[in-house]
C-alpha cells in the first residue's frame, strides 16, 4: 500500500550563520496575520489602533512564556524540575498549546487593566478569532518539524515520517491544523455577521468548546507525550482539554441568556 512519504527538512533556508526554520516562519505568520485581523476588528468597532502594538507584545510574550512553561510542567515535570535553567532554552523546542492558552489569558488580563474601553471578555472574544488561525500555523510547523507524531495507521493517507522512522502513522498534526482552520473560518463568519453586537463570551465560548473538543478526540491518534501518563484513563492532552471545554460551555450559556433591561 502506498503512503505519503514525508521527509521535509525543518530548516527552510540558511542565511549566513542564521537558519530560517519552517516552524519560525509559521510562528511569524501567526502574529503578522493575527495583527491585521485584530486591526480590522478594532477599526470596525472604533477602538484605539495605537494600542495594538502594545497588545501584540503582550500576546507574543504570553504565548511563548505560557507555552514553554506548559510543556515543561505538564509533559516533562520531572526533568525540568531537576534542570530548571533549561526551561529558558526555548530554542531547543517544546511548547504546549494548553500552556499557551493560559499564558495568553493572563497576558490579556494584564493588558486590559487601565483600559476600560477594552473590557477583558470583549477582548478575549476578538482575540479568539486570530488565535484559532494561530493553532493552524503552529500545527503546520509541527508537521514540518516531524514532531507530535500520530499512532501507527494503515490508512491510505498515513504519513511515513522518514526523519523519525519508517512506520506509517496518522498525520495528527495535519488533523489538528485542518480542524483549527475550520474553527477559524467559523468564528470569522460569526464575528462578521454580529461585529459589535456579538454577545460577550460567545466567540471565546465557541473557540474553547470547538478547539478543545477537536483536540480531545485527535489525542486518541497521537503518541504519548508524557512519560507519567501511562496508566491514566485519558492522555494528558485530553485531561487538560476538559476544563477549557467546561469553561466554553459556561460562556456559551451566559452568552445565550437575554440581556437584562
Amino acid at each position: 500500500m502506498a503512503y505519503i512519504y514525508w521527509d521535509v527538512r525543518p530548516i527552510l533556508v540558511h542565511l549566513g550563520p542564521f537558519a530560517v526554520r519552517w516552524y519560525g516562519l509559521f510562528f511569524a505568520l501567526l502574529f503578522i496575520i493575527g495583527y491585521w485581523i485584530a486591526r480590522w476588528q478594532f477599526r470596525l468597532e472604533h477602538k484605539d489602533l495605537a494600542s495594538l502594538d502594545t497588545l501584540l507584545i503582550y500576546i507574543v510574550l504570553g504565548t511563548i512564556i505560557g507555552a514553554r512553561l506548559g510543556h515543561c510542567l505538564f509533559y516533562e515535570p520531572d526533568y525540568y524540575l531537576r534542570h530548571p535553567i533549561e526551561i529558558l532554552e526555548v530554542w531547543r523546542g517544546g511548547l504546549a498549546s494548553h500552556g499557551g492558552a493560559l499564558g495568553v489569558l493572563t497576558a490579556l488580563y494584564l493588558y486590559t487593566r487601565g483600559r476600560p474601553d477594552q473590557p477583558y471578555l470583549w477582548l478575549l472574544d476578538r482575540v479568539a478569532v486570530p488565535t484559532a488561525l494561530g493553532g493552524f500555523f503552529i500545527r503546520m510547523g509541527n508537521l514540518f518539524n516531524s514532531e507530535i507524531l500520530g499512532t501507527p495507521s494503515q490508512l491510505p493517507w498515513a504519513f511515513v515520517f522518514a526523519r523519525e522512522d519508517l512506520v506509517p502513522r496518522h498525520p495528527a498534526q495535519l488533523y489538528e491544523a485542518l480542524a483549527y482552520l475550520l474553527v477559524f473560518f467559523g468564528l470569522l463568519w460569526v464575528y462578521n455577521r454580529l461585529r459589535e453586537r456579538t454577545p460577550r463570551g460567545l466567540l471565546l465560548g465557541l473557540f474553547l468548546v470547538s478547539v478543545f473538543t477537536f483536540r480531545f478526540f485527535i489525542e486518541f491518534v497521537k503518541q504519548h507525550q508524557a512519560d507519567y501518563q501511562t496508566g491514566l484513563p485519558l492522555k494528558v492532552g485530553q485531561l487538560l482539554s476538559l476544563p477549557f471545554i467546561a469553561a466554553g460551555i459556561v460562556l456559551l450559556y451566559r452568552a445565550s441568556r437575554p440581556v437584562a433591561k
